[in-house]
Formats: structure tokens, sequence, C-alpha cells
């Protein structure tokens, strides 16, 4: 099939060269050139593993970018809103990128003869794609949908770092459509993926995407409210959840204990369902809590920084942060624990150093005041304490790089080490256990 993909962003980019590795013909629509460029020069503009093979490997061939609506949509038989949904101060989603693409798309759909199809594929709030989006293209194209454009909501579950195999091996596809011939012809473009198809409504599909993600969050937070606890009566919290999630209700997915999560993802997600809720009447006082444990925890390194070193002596000390990504594999910096964490040791007067194998160069843009390295031996020379943020495997075999240390106190955020197999004598000790 023919498939235009509006947006060059992490969700479009993964999506087009799947699409396109999938036997697709592709074409991004970007109003950036300088990425249209790159894309057609089978150069991808994020960081995904795997994803510059495939870009490679399909550019100008069965990829191609332009800044041409009309030319994309001509020549296409469905078209992916892929586009960014920030956040609003209170949480709520910003709609305008959604509105213009729409828009864009339907003065488009208006100089075109036969059957388009629209399927949004950002994530967006419950009545967004029939409410924003249909009513936007039918605005701009003078057309009515189900008679001439079809429209459909199918939301991405793609893991930061694993997105190809994600997108290539799904545990659930989702397509929400206003109408049976819609939904048939959006679940021809996964025929070749071995998945069932879960065929609703948009407003089901787009609040399935939200629970998914809300619910993830939730087993987080439970599990480092549960660490929290454990730690003050001196239980080892992993110990606790590797037996819990051995019930078959549960699964041991997502009960680690830590700093919390981050990512484009799961706070933005959770912030716009409580916000949605609060605009139909109804208080989420669950979810409110997710994110209100979510942004205290990583805070709690602090604190136990401060009792190893002293409070009020934080001031001066060299700190070394490990890991500036919010997750391994992964630039992304968005949400990041780190980024609270780096600064209340700036304001309490501490001297940062940091490391991180792939998102230095991002973090320099939020704090250009710290000193980054180019390995954890560097960051960790003569620092009088080491917080480890983020789960890189490098990390896990750190040993004599300890040695380098001024004073050997360690905070584990993310329950990386194991002091018995380490040979430096380290203070170790673990946010949550």
């Amino acid at each position: 099939m023919k498939v235009s993909i509006i947006g060059s962003g992490y969700v479009g980019t993964v999506s087009a060269a799947c699409f396109a590795e999938l036997g697709h013909e592709v074409i991004c629509i970007d109003i950036d050139e300088e990425k249209v460029k790159q894309i057609n020069a089978g150069i991808p503009p994020i960081y995904e593993e795997g994803l510059k093979e495939l870009m490679k490997k399909h550019a100008e061939h069965h990829l191609i970018a332009t800044s041409d609506y009309d030319y994309a949509v001509t020549n296409s038989d469905v078209s992916f809103i892929c586009v960014g949904t920030p956040s609003g101060d209170d949480g709520s989603i910003d709609l305008s990128i959604v509105r213009a693409a729409s828009a864009s798309l339907g003065r488009a759909i208006a100089k075109k003869e036969g059957y388009h199809i629209v399927v949004v594929k950002s994530t967006v709030v419950p009545e967004t794609t029939e409410k924003v989006v249909l009513s936007t293209i039918g605005e701009y194209s003078g057309k009515r949908a189900g008679d001439d454009f079809g429209i459909a909501m199918n939301p991405e579950f793609l893991r930061e770092g694993k997105a190809i195999y994600d997108f290539m091996h799904p545990d659930k596809i989702v397509i929400g459509a206003i109408d049976e011939r819609t939904s048939a012809i959006v679940s021809e473009l996964y025929r070749s993926l071995d998945c069932e198809i879960t065929h609703t409504n948009p407003k089901t599909a787009e609040m399935i995407k939200y629970v998914n993600n809300s619910f993830l969050a939730t087993k987080i937070s439970f599990s480092n409210e549960i660490g929290n606890i454990c730690k003050k009566l001196g239980i080892d919290t992993y110990e606790v959840m590797q037996a819990v999630g051995t019930d078959f209700r549960i699964s041991k997915s997502f009960l680690n204990s830590g700093a919390g999560f981050g990512g484009s993802c799961f706070p933005k997600d959770v912030k716009a369902l409580i916000s949605k809720a609060k605009d139909i009447g109804y208080d989420p006082l669950l979810l409110e809590s997710v994110i209100e444990v979510n942004e205290r925890q990583p805070l709690e390194m602090i604190e136990l920084l401060e009792s190893k070193l002293g409070n009020g002596n934080i001031t001066g000390k060299r700190i070394a942060v490990l890991g500036l990504a919010f997750k391994n594999d992964t630039d992304d910096i968005r949400e990041s624990r780190s980024i609270p964490v780096i600064a209340e040791l700036l304001h309490l007067g501490a001297d940062i150093t940091a490391y991180d194998p792939m998102a230095s160069d991002e973090m320099k843009k939020v704090f250009s005041n710290i000193t980054y390295h180019i390995s954890a031996a560097g960051a960790l020379k003569d620092a009088d304490a080491c917080l480890i943020m983020t789960e890189w495997d490098e990390f896990r075999n750190l040993d004599s790089e300890f040695g380098l240390m001024k004073n050997s106190i360690v905070i584990d955020g993310r329950h990386m080490i194991v002091p018995e197999d380490i040979e430096q004598d380290i203070d170790y000790v673990g946010l949550c256990w």
C-alpha cells in the first residue's frame, strides 16, 4: 500500500521505516526541510536502535520525504498523523500541531479524487480524533467522512530503545475506525505481522493508549512507594517484589523500585488523562498520586546523600551523576529523573560531574554549568559521592572506577550494583532497598 506520514519525530520516523520494511511505499511529510533532506539521504533525525539500518536500506526506494502535502496525499492511500502533542502547564495536551496537520491534510484531500484515509497515531485524549481531526478535515476538504474520506485512530505502543522490535513484533494492534471500510483498509497495512487486531471506535482506541501507559506508570509508583516503606523497615523490596510478581494476576514487569519514570509518554499521558478526567467532572485521586510519588522519588536520593555527607555539607562537594537519559538505550532526556536531581544539587551548591553513553549532548542544552565526561571513570575521579540514575548495562560492570573517588559513597537509584561482586570498598546505599 501507499502511505504518507506527517511528522518525522520519534513515532513518525520509526513508523515510516517499519512500514517500508513491511513492503509499503512510504512518503514522509515534514515542514522542516533539513529533516526532509536527512530522510532522503537515509539519515534518521533521531536515534533508535536499528533505525539507521532500515532508513539506509529503504531511502529513495520505498521511503522518501517531502514538505508538499498535495504530492504526498495524491500519491498515497492512507495518511498517518504522527505529530507532537506537548503538555500545557496544567497537564492538558496541546492539540495545535494536530489541528494544523489536519487542516493541511484537509486542503490536500480537497484536491484529490477518490477515497483517502487519515489515521491518528499521535497520542491524543479521547474524543480528539472525531471532534478535532475529523471535523477539521471535513471543514478544509469540503468532503464527508465515511463517504469521501475515512478516519481512524491507531495508537502506538513502542518502547524507546526497542521501538523497531516492538513495531515488527507487537503484542497488540488497536484500530479505532469510524466504519468497517476504513478499519479493513488500515488493517491491511499490518497483514504480514503475527498479531491479532483489536477493532473498535476511535474514542475507545484513544482510551486504550492512555490506560495502558497509566497502568504501567501506576505499577512503577506503587513499587516505589513500597520500596520507600521497605527501606525504612530494613527489608529488601526486590526480594518482596520477586515473590509478589510470581502471581499471574500481577506479573514481574514494572515492579522494579527506583528513581521513578520519565520519558515522553508516561508523565505526559498520566497528566493528560488527569486533565481530561477533571474536564468531565471527575477527580482522579489515584492517578494524581502516581504523579506525586514520581515527582518526589528522585529527591529521595538527595536525602540519602545528605545523610551520608551530613546535612548542609553538600555545598562544594563533587558529586558524580551517572546516567542522564530517562532510560538506557536512548539519548532522550525528556522527564529524565536526573534533571530534578541535578537541579537540586546545583541549588545546594554541589560541583557536578556527569556521564552518559549517549545523552550528554542533549543534557548540555538543559545544564551548561556542569562538567560532562566521556567515561564513567572521568566523572567518578575525585568525586565525594556518586548517584546512579539510568540503567545502562556498563554501570553494572563498574568496579575499579569507584577506586578513583575521593569518598566511595555510591547511591544507586536503579538497582545496578551488587556490592558483594565489587572488589572496591564502597559505601553503598540503595534508594529503596
